[in-house]
């Protein structure tokens, strides 16, 4: 029984779901049907009506329930609504809960920087997402604390770590990309984010890691990281993405005060790197990206470019000041 599933990570992990043998129900909106390739059963319903609909889903007696919106008001975080009906669940969080993603963004101000890399037992913060706002108004940390309250059903919970490839809201990618299939001499950076290390995974890697969970019995209860296992500085990122776009350009990593506000990383508020040790994910369930990292970073690169065709070229403006200046101090 997967909760959401629609958007992003969801049509990986049901495909995957589906190519190994499993029957899968999809609890959804409704608002878009993924394309998959197999026999998948949709119900339809809002999310925060998900109460009303738990005795029908319950009817073919699920054995996983996946959650992998669990920020979506699902009356009391959704797995739960499936005590007595499923066997365990798994829910999807992210890397934020750590203690360091708070340092970075400057909310818990005082402690030294946390150690890297983070692990399942590092400290997770004290405080609420320093992150929250419109468009993000829930708070992964909480899902976790709610679900670690009921022991009457076994819950997986995998943290995430930045998700880039085919569909991804954010578009991770889409700054530098365009920038260098716009052949621009050269890319600004904020020497901050140049240096910063940070955990990534290539969609289909981390829906992978997902179904790993949800299929294994061992994973029962237990917490994972899900990290790519090489670790890259923001500017090493770039490095491989411009190979990748047959790019010849500069990176030009700049101090804070040099920099207009546009190209500042306003939510830097400290030095402190986020990446995760995925070791006991890959030692315990025996994890292994499907896909090279190469290739996701391939795949994920022409996608971007797709999504080009049909946009307004950015507003190179504040760079070519940045770039000017800097060619006459030469």
């Amino acid at each position: 029984m997967v909760l959401g599933g629609t958007r992003f990570l969801g049509p990986p992990i049901v495909q995957r779901l589906v190519e190994g043998g499993h029957e899968v129900t999809v609890f959804h909106r409704g608002e878009r049907e993924p394309v998959v390739a197999g026999d998948v059963q949709h119900v339809h319903g809002a999310f925060s009506q998900l109460p009303d609909f738990v005795s029908r889903l319950s009817r073919r007696r699920p054995e996983v329930v996946l959650d992998v919106v669990p920020y979506i008001d699902k009356v009391g975080h959704g797995v739960r609504h499936f005590v007595g009906f499923a066997d365990r669940a798994v829910v999807v969080t992210s890397l934020d809960v750590y203690r360091a993603f708070a340092i970075l963004w400057g909310t818990e101000g005082g402690n030294p920087p946390q150690q890297m890399p983070v692990t399942e037992d590092s400290a997770t913060r004290a405080g609420r997402a320093p992150d929250l706002g419109p468009e993000i108004d829930f708070d992964n940390l909480e899902v976790e604390q709610a679900l670690a309250r009921d022991p009457a059903l076994p819950v997986t919970v995998l943290r995430l770590p930045a998700i880039y490839g085919a569909g991804d809201p954010q578009r991770r990618l889409a700054r530098y990309v365009r920038r260098m299939n716009d052949r621009r001499a050269a890319i600004v950076l904020d020497e901050r984010v140049a240096r910063l290390r940070w955990s990534r995974g290539y969609v289909e890697n981390v829906a992978a890691a997902i179904v790993l969970a949800a299929t294994d019995e061992r994973a029962a209860g237990r917490i994972y990281n899900v990290a790519e296992p090489t670790v890259q500085t923001w500017a090493e990122w770039l490095a491989d993405m411009a190979q990748v776009c047959d790019w010849h350009g500069e990176v030009v990593a700049l101090p804070r005060e040099e920099l207009p506000d546009s190209l500042r990383a306003s939510w830097m508020a400290a030095e402190q790197d986020l990446y995760a040790s995925s070791t006991r994910l890959r030692e315990e369930l025996g994890y292994e990206e499907p896909i090279t990292i190469g290739e996701g970073l391939r795949r994920a690169v022409e996608w971007e470019g797709d999504q080009e065709r049909d946009e307004p070229p950015p507003d190179y403006a504040d760079e070519d000041r940045v770039l000017s200046r800097l060619h006459r101090g030469g």
